[in-house]
């Protein structure tokens, strides 16, 4: 079974004014005449973290990490304005043509598959390959099954945590009353929302409990941003034009790879495999013994196999250079 590559540094680190207020932190690392892979992290509103630069061979990839608005790095920390799908579509552009890049792999999980699959339609001249797990499409049943209805069903003791801060009156729109406090006045009553809205997603990653994802979810710098930004998308269609189904089209010709976990109870399989129905040229793996998180060993495993495969393949087109 394959694991992460070892720990790697940034080669270097860029920030990128890109209008309305916001400032983009961007990573490099790997090689910088490697093949271009574009990494798009989770949430919205989660960032880059070290161990996203290890799934790429350092001796191939050049890399490229961009925190997207209002998360990781960039700044303003949790902002909301300007702060939509087609912004983050334009900045990736932005930064694309900013450093001189042509095409690249586009790999993404959960939200980051979302986010992806909406630039790759957008975009799909430059785009190498899509390398995607945890397929997020952001339907309202999707939405639903997380936040008011589903998952509650499966995780019933944290369930009641996640309700907490909301009173019974208030329950039937789960997503509207937090959108209430996560923006309102009371920095207590914010700080309270955004960290059992985030401990929820932690707990429910993982196919068994990871106290180092939790923690993850649980740290307030962290939680604010993930919750503030998820649920400002979630409350308005995750500014999608139109359901990322309908644009699949556009893809026929990309070759892409799909990585599920089974048991995904933040992102339930069928819509991997809705995905794959509208996307013939796309693999599918299914994992057996994993959930949503990316940490999760079979999903390292088939990543990094994805990652290794798409560089085999870009190699021999190119003649053997990198």
């Amino acid at each position: 079974m394959r694991t992460l590559y070892p720990p790697v540094e940034s080669l270097l680190n860029h920030s990128f004014p890109v209008g309305d207020g916001h400032v983009l932190h961007v990573e490099e690392c790997g090689r910088l005449d490697g093949i271009p892979a574009l990494f798009l992290h989770g949430g919205p509103g989660a960032g880059c973290t070290p161990m996203h630069r290890r799934f790429f061979d350092p001796d191939r990839y050049r890399v490229i990490l961009p925190d997207q608005r209002g998360a990781g790095g960039s700044t303003p920390h949790a902002g909301l304005e300007a702060n939509t799908t087609p912004d983050l579509i334009a900045d990736l552009e932005r930064i694309r043509e900013a450093l001189e890049i042509e095409r690249w792999l586009v790999f993404g999980g959960s939200w980051g598959s979302t986010l992806a699959l909406a630039y790759a339609q957008a975009h799909p001249e430059r785009v190498t390959g899509l390398i995607l797990r945890g397929i997020f499409l952001c339907r309202e049943q999707d939405i639903r099954w997380f936040y008011q209805d589903g998952a509650s069903h499966v995780f019933p003791d944290y369930w009641e945590d996640y309700l907490e801060p909301i009173p019974e009156h208030e329950r039937d729109d789960l997503v509207a009353a937090y959108h209430r406090r996560l923006n309102g006045q009371d920095e207590i009553a914010r700080l309270n929302a955004a960290r059992a809205w985030s401990v929820w997603e932690g707990r429910c990653a993982t196919l068994r409990p990871e106290p180092a994802v939790v923690d993850y979810f649980a740290n307030a710098h962290h939680a604010l941003s993930i919750a503030r930004i998820e649920n400002h998308y979630f409350s308005h269609d995750s500014f999608l034009e139109r359901p990322l189904l309908e644009g699949m089209e556009s893809l026929a010709d990309i070759p892409g790879h799909i990585v599920h976990g089974r048991y995904d109870m933040v992102c339930p399989i069928d819509q991997a495999f809705a995905l794959k129905e509208r996307w013939p040229a796309a693999g599918l793996e299914v994992i057996d013994d994993a959930g949503h998180a990316a940490s999760e060993p079979g999903i390292v495993d088939a990543l990094v196999r994805a990652t290794d495969r798409f560089a085999d393949d870009w190699q021999r087109r190119s003649g053997g250079g990198a």
